[in-house]
């Protein structure tokens, strides 16, 4: 049998579990329980059926749903045989749907529980005829396949297809092999790490959605730690609660948004936490104030992801000693690159610049993607012949190596010729008695190009003063970098992955303008 760290693909895990740990819970969803030889046993016979009707390696199939323990089970068994899984988004629209599935050209798409009209709502909007299978199917599909001998996967085969929730035009399909997804962890094998040490007793909630990296990832992690995931259907403040209190989770990755929705909640206070060990956040900066409260009342060890989809998720962590609740410089930077994983800060020259200067934010891992899938322009774009991504993220290093993100370099905004980024502002205004969340943006301005405006979430029961939140920003940061109005709202759109949609925050604004910038 091969030794852990040199395993690379699902196959090897698999079967490296199926013999190591048989009896072990690998997966548990509500009352469904499955151990690593039955999840070997379930995988191998999805693989099977797969290859039995008519799939072969690098062929594309795609889920519509909710996380659930069948898609674990339908992913990683394709992942096994070489056949690539694309999560769709369950909150997209059926015309989005249709976009992803005609680009993927999937030939099975794969439903879960609730999703029963997907059939329908997709019905004349595709450009080839996929077998639509639904839960109850898969499952009876699974059960009766008998399992048969099939080729493995190898590290550099693609597994998953991820879609982009782009700023702008269509979600782009980023192509992860095995090795994106499991290579990372050999080169910390061997360091005492605390978010690569895991304990015999531990497990992992899968809570964000699996159409990310962030819901999936969480899951391909339970695997190659031999431990159990522990599927949420869609994130609610009771299934965590219920997770940690009786389903022994000692660790969950969580968007800022989440975190303050678990402290609002009133089962928060009578929750024993006691065996939740670390909560890995990422997606947005957290606000000092939302991370006191937090660590406060959960006592677990915070750990800061910095990544993106391109990159497999996280390439840069923030880890647990350097989060003060009564902050310093570190917490406002991204942390430091994980072992194997190289970053530079590019000027417009395609430089680096020096330590300290705001530039692009490139990065070079086994982390980085195959590419995007049949954009080979974008692709081309986005990595370097010699494997370094850039990210679009404007940022800069510290002499200790810490990664500082000033902002997406399209959400910067120049006003008067000065750069101003929107978390900078964002952070100023947060701290204020009144406002519960705010997201910056840049509106057209004659005179200027663009003017800072904060568009403001009031906490309940607080009315918002206009001049009271700009004077509170000026008291903080250069009077340039302040709002110049406010908006105040019920509550800030976001994508599924939590991120704050400025764009749609934006669009007001700019109509009739040839583009979002002046």
């Amino acid at each position: 049998m091969k030794a852990l760290a040199d395993l690379l693909t699902f196959d090897e895990f698999l079967t490296h579990w199926a013999a190591d740990r048989p009896d072990r819970l690998a997966l548990r969803e509500e009352d469904r329980e499955f151990s690593y030889g039955e999840l070997d046993d379930l995988t191998a016979k999805v693989a099977s059926a797969l290859i039995g009707a008519g799939l072969k390696k690098g062929d594309r199939i795609a889920w519509i749903g909710k996380n659930s323990d069948l898609y674990f089970q339908l992913f990683f068994g394709a992942a096994r045989a070489g056949i690539v899984m694309a999560p769709i988004g369950w909150r997209l629209s059926p015309a989005e749907w249709a976009y992803v599935l005609n680009d993927t050209g999937a030939k099975i798409l794969f439903t879960g529980p609730g999703f029963e009209a997907v059939a329908q709502q997709l019905a004349g909007k595709l450009d080839h005829d996929p077998r639509i299978v639904g839960d109850g199917e898969a499952r009876a599909l699974i059960a009766t396949t008998p399992r048969a001998a099939f080729e493995g996967s190898g590290p550099d085969d693609a597994v998953l297809q991820l879609y982009t929730s782009g700023t702008t035009g269509n979600p782009k399909g980023a192509v992860l092999s095995n090795r994106n997804l499991f290579a990372l962890r050999r080169n910390s094998s061997d360091l005492d790490l605390p978010y690569t040490k895991w304990e015999d007793d531990e497990a992992v909630l899968v809570a964000m959605p699996c159409a990310h990296i962030g819901g999936t990832g969480l899951g391909i992690m339970a695997l190659a730690a031999g431990l159990p995931g522990v599927v949420l259907a869609e994130f609610n403040p009771d299934g965590v609660f219920d997770a940690v209190e009786h389903h022994g989770v000692t660790r969950f990755f969580i968007v800022p948004a989440a975190l303050q929705m678990l402290l609002l909640h009133p089962r928060c206070a009578e929750t024993d936490f006691s065996r939740l060990k670390y909560i890995l956040y990422g997606a947005a900066p957290i606000p000092l104030e939302l991370l006191r409260q937090c660590i406060k009342m959960f006592g677990a060890d915070f750990i800061q992801a910095y990544g993106m989809t391109e990159t497999t998720g996280t390439i840069c962590m923030l880890p647990p000693e350097d989060h003060d609740p009564e902050g310093n410089q570190r917490m406002r930077s991204a942390g430091k690159a994980l072992p194997g994983v190289e970053i530079r800060i590019l000027g417009d020259d395609g430089q680096a610049v020096p330590v300290g200067e705001v530039g692009e934010v490139v990065t070079r891992s086994s982390n980085n993607m195959i590419g995007y899938w049949n954009l080979p322009e974008a692709t081309s774009k986005t990595m370097t012949a010699d494997g370094w991504i850039h990210t679009g993220d404007a940022g800069y290093l510290d002499t200790d190596g810490y990664l500082y993100i000033h902002d997406r370099m399209k959400d910067m905004i120049i006003s008067g010729g000065e750069n101003v980024y929107p978390a900078e502002v964002e952070s100023a205004i947060f701290g204020h008695p009144a406002v519960q969340e705010v997201a910056v943006i840049g509106i057209p301005d004659q005179k200027w190009g663009e003017t800072v405006k904060a568009v403001v979430v009031p906490k309940p029961g607080m009315s918002i003063d206009e001049a009271d939140i700009i004077a509170w920003a000026r008291e903080r940061i250069a009077a340039f970098k302040a709002p110049r109005s406010i908006d105040v709202i019920e509550a800030l759109p976001r994508n599924a992955s939590g991120k704050i949609l400025r764009k749609d925050l934006r669009a007001p604004y700019w109509e009739g303008r040839e583009r979002m910038v002046n």
